[in-house]
């Protein structure tokens, strides 16, 4: 298994150089001079200083070829250097240890909450196969696919307004500060992006793989064994219908970045998403950079460990 992860890793290196190279390349060819916006603002009309705007340019890199400034910010990538933030004015370490919580604790709440809910509902729909449940279940899924995620955000928030008087905390609470309130702050965020994408895809695909699995011959020979129905869904049905279901979860992983975008413009959490909305309208180079470039680790990162659960779920999987 080790030479196994050792190769995976050697040829995930060419992947993360190709995002870097990509990322890099449309952040430099995207309309509009960075030493400009600095200046002038985002409108980039004002009266200035060619001289004042040149030092700018040479003070950001900017006066470089291209291949020097992709090579001097990938070395600072590799050395831990991420550079600084120019809209933001400050380290972007510092922003990622103050914005980072935020997000990996939405996202994982939601892609825990919509996996859960996806593999509990595929089993139940296939289980209750072309019943009324089967029905409701499957029109949920489809209603969550459907619905994009800002508008049920707002209309949570707007339903909460009307009925309870509730209007959404800004800021962020951390964990660790007070648990209740920061539980109760995010567990909106995180129910609306579990209850869309991320669950209705996966109880489909679960819905699928077990009423295929519930077909074959080892489970017809568990039953005229006399096994128990709940022994032979649990553990021979489920644990093989989930291996599509792993990865299609680990393909979702990038997706709960690009939800949380929206997400946390709708209920004005300061995390990472947001911060990309700025960053990209600011055409800030190492925000976007570096955040594009860890969701391409993420990627990596999450089918390695997909690909690692494949062998404990099947024991018939060798590396």
């Amino acid at each position: 298994m080790w030479a196994y992860i050792v190769r995976r890793l050697l040829l995930a290196i060419p992947t993360l150089l190709g995002v870097t190279v990509v990322v890099f390349l449309i952040m430099r060819v995207a309309p509009g001079d960075l030493a400009l916006m600095i200046i002038c603002g985002p409108g980039g009309d004002c009266t200035f200083d060619q001289a004042a705007l040149e030092r700018i340019r040479e003070e950001l890199g900017l006066n470089k070829p291209l291949y020097v400034q992709y090579f001097d910010w990938l070395f600072g990538i590799l050395t831990l250097d991420f550079g600084r933030s120019f809209f933001y004015n400050a380290e972007m370490s510092t922003l990622l240890a103050r914005k980072a919580p935020l997000s990996l604790q939405v996202g994982l709440m939601g892609l825990v909450f919509g996996s859960l809910l996806g593999i509990v509902g595929g089993v139940i729909a296939a289980l209750k196969q072309d019943t009324l449940t089967d029905y409701l279940i499957r029109g949920t899924a489809i209603l969550g696919i459907s619905v994009p995620t800002f508008w049920s955000g707002m209309m949570l928030i707007l339903i909460f307004v009307r009925m309870f008087d509730w209007i959404p905390r800004q800021g962020y609470i951390p964990l660790w500060e007070d648990p209740i309130a920061n539980l109760a702050q995010l567990v909106w965020p995180a129910l609306i992006i579990g209850l869309g994408f991320l669950m209705g895809v996966p109880l489909r695909m679960m819905r699928a793989t077990m009423l295929e699995v519930m077909r074959e011959d080892y489970v017809r020979t568990a039953r005229s064994k006399g096994l128990k129905e709940r022994v032979i869904i649990v553990r021979h049905a489920m644990r093989n219908a989930l291996i599509p279901v792993l990865t299609l979860i680990g393909i979702f992983l990038p997706i709960t970045v690009t939800g949380l975008v929206v997400t946390e413009q709708v209920f004005g959490l300061p995390g990472i998403g947001r911060m990309m909305v700025d960053a990209i309208s600011q055409r800030d180079y190492p925000v976007v950079q570096l955040v594009v470039t860890l969701a391409g680790f993420a990627v990596v990162a999450a089918n390695l460990g997909v690909d690692m659960l494949y062998g404990w779920l099947d024991p018939r999987i060798r590396y």
